[in-house]
């Protein structure tokens, strides 16, 4: 595939910020069409972004010969079946987290996948904040060193407010809680820098708002190259920060606070001694950062798909993702420690909500 990228973005709430990335990089990308099941809103992204075509109805996107990509930026319960119509109308896709509600139905838009000819990716954002991809940097430059201890937190601030959208807070539309919709990110934050996980114990509850979904969350990781990690999720805190913190045997990276832009610069890296300073400066010197956010994933994106290389995100990323959920539900419930991976067969294979 050569030239620019015709995008049709579903969802003016979270699509908002995927226009404007898309917008950011004109020479990669143009947005051909807008769909929101509500019209006003619709229109009003239009105007906004420039935006020749609005619809209503997502299929009628599938007939756009003009529309390469179709972007899911839609409640989490439509993700999965969206995705397998997009595919089957013979376009590419970019989806919203969750991409869907289950190991099974991950394992399924592999094969749908696969067997289309088109493209799927899972939206991962915060992989691409210039703190975490100096960390990723040094890590690939070998300066990091072997892990220790990772520790992750979400601490973040729900209230009634958020959970009047009809959709949240329940099994079947959200898909599950603060796990799944809000610290997902932090998650994979972890794995892109450590790897997957060996074992998993945790503890989940619901404190903080009246609920279906699990609204507080602590877990232990044993990773599979041997270091420890300790994952926290709240929506009750007050002050809002997010936290990433890795120590290595070279060196301890440490995020800022900000909530919602944590991987984003400035973070802290200490050497273990003053030459491994000098090492980590001199790297630091020669880090070339690209689009942040969105717009850098966005930007791996065009890039890979002109080349046919491999997404900056993956299902595999995704199934990555939801195999970690998965093992986080079913310790909790069981009071035992999962071991990974998890394949077809487990309990919880299917599905993680309860019936």
């Amino acid at each position: 595939m050569t030239g620019k990228l015709s995008v049709a973005v579903v969802g003016g709430g979270v699509g908002r910020g995927h226009i404007a990335a898309f917008k950011s990089m004109p020479d990669l990308f143009e947005v051909h069409a807008v769909c929101d099941i509500d019209m006003t809103r619709a229109r009003e992204l239009a105007e906004t972004f420039g935006i020749p075509r609005v619809t209503t109805a997502i299929d009628e996107l599938y007939c756009m010969d003009h529309v390469d990509v179709v972007d899911l930026c839609t409640p989490s319960y439509l993700h999965y079946r969206q995705t397998l119509a997009v595919l089957e109308s013979g376009k590419h896709v970019i989806c919203e987290k969750p991409i869907a509600g289950s190991l099974q139905q991950v394992d399924e838009l592999i094969a749908a996948e696969a067997q289309s000819g088109k493209r799927v990716m899972p939206i991962f954002q915060y992989r691409f904040g210039h703190g975490l991809q100096k960390l990723k940097w040094l890590q690939d430059q070998g300066l990091t060193g072997h892990a220790y201890l990772t520790t992750s937190e979400t601490a973040w601030r729900r209230g009634p407010d958020y959970y009047a959208v009809p959709w949240r807070g329940k099994w079947q539309t959200e898909l599950g809680g603060a796990l799944v919709t809000l610290s997902v990110h932090a998650h994979d934050v972890v794995t892109y820098i450590l790897g997957p996980a060996r074992s998993v114990a945790a503890h989940i509850a619901t404190l903080v708002n009246p609920i279906e979904t699990e609204d507080t969350v602590s877990v232990s990781l044993q990773m599979a190259d041997g270091s420890l990690a300790s994952l926290s999720v709240t929506t009750g805190s007050v002050q809002q920060i997010s936290r990433q913190r890795f120590c290595f045997s070279n060196l301890t990276a440490e995020s800022n606070l900000q909530p919602y832009a944590n991987t984003s610069d400035e973070w802290t890296f200490t050497g273990d001694t003053p030459e491994k300073e000098k090492q980590i400066a001199a790297a630091l010197e020669r880090f070339a950062p690209l689009p942040e956010g969105h717009a850098g994933q966005f930007y791996h994106y065009s890039q890979a798909l002109h080349s046919g290389q491999p997404f900056p995100v993956t299902l595999a990323d995704a199934r990555a993702s939801f195999e970690l959920i998965t093992a986080i539900y079913y310790s909790a419930r069981t009071r035992q420690t999962v071991e990974l991976p998890i394949e077809a067969g487990h309990p919880l294979y299917a599905g993680w909500q309860p019936e």
